[in-house]
């Protein structure tokens, strides 16, 4: 069972950038590792995912050219490098995995695997 401890998370300003970084505790390579936010009051959401062995990567519409998630595979590490935040990128940011299945489409999985989450607080 894949464990998961994030870091990174803070306080940033509008305009600016902050990176969140993600361990798991085995190969990154035989997951499908994605990035979750939840803000006060609002559903979780996905805000992007990837999908390394089939060279597949998912944004949220919101994050689309702001957000970029990377794995290092030889660390066993997914970041998700945020620029340009906006004070409505305010949450409680969650990585997350799931095995990885030869044909599923990404916005297909279901999760099973979850850190422990990172605030993330934008001012504006």
């Amino acid at each position: 069972q894949v464990q998961l401890v994030e870091s990174g998370g803070g306080l940033g300003q509008a305009g600016g950038s902050l990176r969140l970084s993600c361990a798991a505790s085995e190969r990154t390579l035989s997951y499908v590792m994605g990035w979750f936010r939840q803000a006060p009051g609002k559903e979780r959401e996905v805000v992007a995912a990837t999908i390394w062995r089939a060279s597949v990567t998912y944004y949220a519409d919101s994050v689309k050219g702001r957000f970029t998630i990377s794995t290092d595979n030889a660390k066993n590490t997914v970041d998700l490098q945020m620029n340009s935040l906006k004070p409505e990128d305010t949450a409680v940011y969650y990585c997350a995995a799931a095995r990885y299945r030869v044909g599923t489409p990404i916005a297909r999985y279901e999760y099973g695997y979850w850190g422990q989450g990172t605030q993330v607080t934008v001012s504006s």
